[in-house]
């Protein structure tokens, strides 16, 4: 159960990144800002969780990774961010980092 509250809390770790995007942008920053706060809230509340079993090291390694990742891919996706190879290429190391933490936890 802590690698499942590990990835949710990654991909919440976006959110705030997101909301924080979306107040910039937004006609109404408020819920940009009010997105990327419960966003925030939630993401490190999930890696206290997955913190009660799994390393502290791991733990932060692997939420930061799928936050820094899906945002990038957000970025990209949905406001026109470079998606030139080597952004690519290094969002795929990162990945695999992730994975070797996940094979050897």
């Amino acid at each position: 159960m802590a690698w499942f509250y590990l990835i949710l809390g990654g991909f919440f770790e976006m959110g705030w990144a997101v909301g924080l995007k979306l107040s910039q942008t937004m006609q109404v920053k408020a819920w940009g800002i009010l997105l990327a706060v419960m966003s925030m809230s939630l993401s490190m509340f999930l890696l206290y969780l997955a913190q009660r079993t799994l390393a502290i090291g791991t733990a932060y390694v692997v939420w930061t990774g799928i936050g820094a990742v899906s945002t990038l891919l957000v970025g990209i996706f949905f406001f026109g961010d470079s998606a030139g190879f080597w952004r690519l290429f290094s969002a795929g190391l990162i990945v695999l980092g992730v994975i070797g933490l996940r094979i050897t936890a």
